[in-house]
């Protein structure tokens, strides 16, 4: 297994998906991140678009890393699009952790055709150091299999440096 941590929130499960893939040809840990508030439905949907516009944070679950946030070489972290921002349930993680992160990478997924790389650079404001490694997927898109396969090339060659 790898020292990688690939760290994750999905309201629709394409980052999910997307994110269990990049686990499993990485050999990294898997973890979900989550929040008690009720993300399902259009209200649901409205709520995510309010909460990623106001930059707000929210009170995360408890969750378990088998080791602490600073041991890892590289946690990637994955979050869906939200109105052009990430989820606020990874800015609540960012904010709280990003300090911690030694490396860090990005997946962002995407409902639109905008790669919406800004986003990027907004997650970075909670990290010590700027992201290694970044990947705007749109799931199901033609493409997008190419895009996670160049993200995991990008990775290891940053793993065989870390």
């Amino acid at each position: 297994m790898s020292n990688i941590l690939c760290m994750y929130y999905s309201r629709t499960g394409n980052t999910k998906k997307a994110m269990e893939e990049i686990a499993q040809e990485l050999g990294a840990e898997l973890v979900e991140l989550r929040d008690d508030v009720v993300r399902s439905g259009w209200k649901g949907f409205l709520r995510c678009g309010m909460d990623a516009m106001g930059k707000s944070t929210v009170p995360l679950c408890p969750y378990e890393t088998k080791k602490p946030l600073d041991a890892y070489d590289l946690v990637i972290v994955g979050t869906p699009v939200w109105a052009g921002r990430c989820s606020s349930i990874v800015r609540t993680f960012l904010k709280e952790h990003g300090g911690e992160l030694r490396n860090v990478a990005y997946v962002a997924t995407r409902a639109s055709e905008s790669k919406h790389e800004s986003v990027f650079k907004q997650m970075d404001l909670y990290t010590s150091r700027p992201h290694a490694a970044a990947v705007s997927l749109r799931c199901g898109s033609v493409g997008c299999a190419f895009w996670q396969e160049e993200f995991l090339r990008q990775v290891r060659a940053l793993e065989e440096n870390l």
